[in-house]
């Protein structure tokens, strides 16, 4: 199951650049994971400041 950015987002973008297969986007109020690319490799949970990313288990 993809990983998932909960409203704790803070816009900082440390997550963008270390999404291995390009998963995650900027959205209007927070950064998104696109669901059908993320390969659960949790590198973006690992560098979140905030802890806004999980797994969706």
């Amino acid at each position: 199951m993809a990983y998932k950015i909960s409203s704790e987002c803070v816009k900082c973008g440390a997550c963008a650049p270390v999404c291995p297969v390009d998963a995650i986007s900027e959205g209007d109020d927070q950064y998104e994971i696109d669901p059908d690319t993320c390969v659960d490799c949790g590198s973006c949970a690992e560098v979140c400041p905030v802890g806004a990313i999980s797994s969706g288990e």
